[in-house]
């Protein structure tokens, strides 16, 4: 029996007291080779999902470089259709396959701006993102795989939605603390301890521990 949307892993880096990102928003915690590993990844999936704020934050490629791959797609979750117009997703999107997803309240001058740049802009939504609708339209696309690399509140809507399939978590040896620290799962989070995951790898790199958690 087909699958009637894409098979979605979370993909993150954390630190052992689960943060993805410091209170200054700085957020390189994998080591070299732990890049490697999801550069490799990322050559593996259809698709590479972030939200906006990673893109305000971070301006990542979200190519492949550390290893011999081909580029996923790009699709990044903007509701408002506020991502720079010289971010490096954006001003790439001629050569890589870049998705804006928005909603109904992204201006149409925005819009245009946008898909004059070469980016499919995809409407999904009223007020924000509709998760499900929008993975029906990927799985129509074509895409089977796709690795969702946060940040921590495109993770809670992934999983408050119960989207994902799998988790890959690198737990990297420093402590960054904070409550304005981002955690590996922001938004409102559950009201009880009933969402669960099974452990199915373990794979120890120095310092690090990938952890690989399925449904």
């Amino acid at each position: 029996m087909a699958r009637s949307r894409p098979y979605v892993i979370l993909g993150a880096a954390m630190s052992i007291d689960g943060k993805i990102a410091t209170r200054t928003k700085k957020s390189r915690l994998s080591s070299d080779r732990d890049l490697m590993r999801v550069h490799k990844l990322r050559g593996k999936v259809d698709a590479v999902l972030v939200g906006k704020n990673t893109v305000h934050v971070d301006n990542p490629s979200l190519t492949v470089r550390h290893v011999k791959g081909r580029n996923p797609a790009r699709i990044v979750l903007d509701p408002r259709a506020t991502i720079p117009l010289n971010s490096k997703v954006v001003k790439t999107s001629n050569a890589i396959p870049t998705m804006l997803v928005v909603s109904d309240m992204a201006s149409p001058r925005k819009i245009s701006l946008f898909a004059k740049k070469g980016l499919q802009v995809i409407r999904c939504g009223r007020t924000g993102i509709e998760l499900k609708k929008l993975l029906s339209i990927l799985s129509r696309q074509g895409i089977k795989k796709i690795l969702v690399e946060g940040g921590g509140t495109t993770n809670w809507h992934f999983l408050k939605e119960k989207l994902v399939d799998e988790i890959l978590v690198t737990v990297t040896p420093y402590i960054v603390g904070g409550k304005g620290a981002v955690s590996l799962v922001e938004g409102h989070g559950f009201d009880s301890i009933s969402y669960s995951f099974k452990l199915k790898q373990i794979k120890k790199m120095d310092n690090e521990i990938v952890l690989r958690y399925v449904l």
